[in-house]
């Protein structure tokens, strides 16, 4: 029998995280832990254009997990923190 590994997978909106912990066969990937978490459907995400990371560094989908990795489905960025940081600059200077 394969040995089970503890993966969790998390999805981040503002304010809140949902978390699933699961129970998964060695040798599984990212891809196949995130669809095993049922969060796809429950966010309504595309699953083809998902970027996928661990420990915040983006990951292949077919990277096969570890025991006790946490799998991220990441999002793209509101705003350029460059230009964010322009942009409050310039009220400063305006006060």
């Amino acid at each position: 029998m394969a040995r089970q590994l503890r993966i969790e997978v998390v999805y981040a909106v503002a304010g809140a995280q949902d978390l699933v912990s699961l129970a998964l066969a060695e040798g599984v990937s990212a891809r196949e832990a995130v669809e095993a978490s049922g969060l796809i459907g429950r966010h309504g995400l595309a699953a083809s254009g998902l970027v996928l990371g661990i420990a915040g560094r983006r990951v292949a989908h077919e990277r096969r997990l570890r025991e006790g990795d946490r799998v991220e489905l990441l999002r793209k960025l509101a705003a350029d923190p460059k230009d964010a940081r322009r942009q409050r600059a310039r009220r400063a200077r305006r006060r």
